[in-house]
């Protein structure tokens, strides 16, 4: 194999950051037949241990890990592999945490399920905003805003249900019921 090829390969490298093992490997597999080298990480160490020694061109990352929220990844992320593209990927999205992802230095914010292919496209560099992270230009339900404001103040308070739920006036458990529903529609 000519030297620029083997180059080509190796600077498609993607480091896919989730707590779901199924996501993983599925992911994995999709990604590797689309000519990537790659590595997985299941939570935040193993994740800042692969990019400092993997070195990856492209990054999937989780907005909720088991014990940790993947924002607080994305400044260790760019300090150790700063040329790495970060594509967030989530179950729960509010515009909170995308505009957060993107000030941290995502290049974008998909909501699941995203195929191998809408990933692909996230990470092109001339790739508009999505739709799934695109504001719609209509009033947001009431439902809709309270959502996004517990995401918000959760996001403020590292993930933290008690302390959260005491500064929204709410008990702990109407605030574990209320994470535990899919976002509503706007």
């Amino acid at each position: 194999m000519p030297h620029e090829d083997r180059g080509a390969i190796l600077q498609k490298r993607m480091l896919i950051i989730d707590d779901d093992s199924a996501l993983l490997r599925a992911m994995g597999r999709a990604m590797s037949r689309r000519d990537f080298e790659v590595e997985t990480a299941e939570d935040g160490v193993q994740a800042l241990d692969k990019v400092k020694t993997f070195q990856p061109t492209h990054i999937t990352l989780d907005l909720k890990l088991a014990e940790e929220t993947g924002l607080h990844l994305i400044p260790d992320i760019k300090l150790a592999c700063p040329d790495s593209r970060i594509v967030m990927l989530t179950a729960y999205a509010s515009i909170a945490t995308a505009v957060d992802a993107i000030k941290l230095g995502a290049i974008q914010y998909l909501c699941k399920p995203a195929d191998a292919d809408q990933v692909l496209a996230a990470f092109h560099e001339d790739a508009e905003l999505s739709e799934s992270t695109v504001v719609e230009d209509k009033p947001i339900s009431v439902k809709r805003l309270e959502w996004e404001h517990i995401h918000k103040v959760l996001q403020e308070n590292d993930g933290n249900i008690s302390v959260t739920a005491r500064e929204l006036g709410m008990h702990r458990r109407t605030l574990q019921r209320k994470l535990q529903k899919h976002p509503v529609k706007h």
